[in-house]
């Protein structure tokens, strides 16, 4: 007997399944096919991107040297408090004891009224005599907790103080994780960059670079005829000292260096304390907008939020350290966006 079932269902399910997948996959290969392969950059690609990731580390680099300076400050002036509080506890002690033994003196000398001691005492001179004692200790003791009081005082504003510092102070190294976070970031994307280079591209990288440092000295040998003060020489002379050592961000000498590390360092060198920081140091000293006034020397801040800083060389030149994968040299000041010279 012939069957006169009806077809399975699932089977046109199966059709409508597979046809869809079909399709998908043919629109998957119409976008494969229309879309663009991925292109290695060039090296000036690669240069001009590894130098907008220099740039913009040495940013966070500047806002974690500010946050390291903040922290020290802060420790510093913690410390100063918390020995502060500690002598005025001492302090404060050595006041209730001297109250405590005040009293005990009244109490056993002055346990009387005085109106019935003047009645018993059998010489009215000594009584008066006593009388005044009493009022003296009386007023000491008065006296007495008084500096108790204002001592209280002072030592629950050092606390306070100290409380909202050790605030700060969390809310810094908070801050000092972040910056430094940031700054690896941007050197780790940067160094994926350059990976991308043949060995070759490197070493031609390498070779204009070291030919533009040698030509910026070339320049600086000829120019370099005035120094702001005698300072300012001892310090670009530091400088000098230290050229070829490598940029390391958060450095500040002997042997590696940060922008503002390297300025700060070469003036502390010629005995002058500035501040640590690029943002900083553009307020150190009376500025100078023309680079024709510009003398050897000068510290030279560089772009609007005054995040990279070198010393002036002469001739149109700058001595800084650049950024990650750089050594102390020389560079034209052309080269990065000039804001005005600081005069120490």
């Amino acid at each position: 007997m012939a069957s006169h079932r009806r077809p399975k269902q699932q089977s046109r399910a199966r059709v409508t399944v597979l046809t869809t997948a079909a399709a998908a996959a043919v629109v998957l290969s119409a976008n494969a096919a229309n879309a663009a392969p991925s292109e290695k950059l060039s090296k000036d690609e690669v240069k001009a991107k590894v130098d907008k990731l220099y740039e913009e580390a040495e940013q966070a680099t500047e806002k974690l040297d500010g946050a390291k300076e903040k922290q020290q400050k802060l420790q510093k002036e913690i410390s100063t408090i918390q020995d502060n509080v500690a002598r005025g506890q001492a302090d404060l002690n050595k006041l209730r004891d001297s109250l405590g033994s005040m009293a005990t003196a009244q109490y056993r000398s002055g346990g009387i009224d005085p109106s019935v001691q003047l009645f018993l005492s059998s010489d009215p001179d000594d009584y008066l005599d006593k009388a005044s004692t009493l009022d003296q200790l009386s007023s000491q003791q008065v006296e007495a907790l008084k500096k108790i009081q204002d001592k209280q005082r002072e030592l629950a504003q050092e606390r306070a103080e100290a409380t909202d510092k050790l605030k700060d102070l969390s809310a810094t190294r908070t801050e000092l994780a972040k910056q430094k976070s940031a700054v690896q970031s941007k050197l780790a994307d940067a160094q994926k960059l350059l990976n991308t280079l043949t060995a070759k591209e490197k070493a031609a990288l390498d070779a204009e670079q070291a030919q533009a440092a040698s030509r910026a000295s070339s320049r600086v040998d000829l120019g370099n005829t005035g120094s702001a003060s005698s300072r300012a020489a001892a310090a670009f002379a530091a400088a000098q000292s230290v050229i070829g050592s490598p940029y390391v961000y958060g450095a500040s000498g002997p042997s590696s260096f940060d922008c503002s590390g390297l300025t700060s360092w070469a003036y502390a060198q010629a005995g002058v304390t500035i501040p640590r920081t690029s943002e900083a140091q553009a307020n150190a000293g009376t500025r100078i907008y023309s680079q024709s006034d510009l003398k050897v020397g000068d510290l030279v801040i560089f772009y609007g939020d005054y995040h990279h800083v070198g010393l002036y060389a002469g001739n149109g030149q700058v001595l800084h350290a650049p950024h990650t994968g750089a050594v102390v040299r020389y560079e034209s000041i052309s080269n990065m966006t000039f804001e005005f010279g600081v005069r120490i």
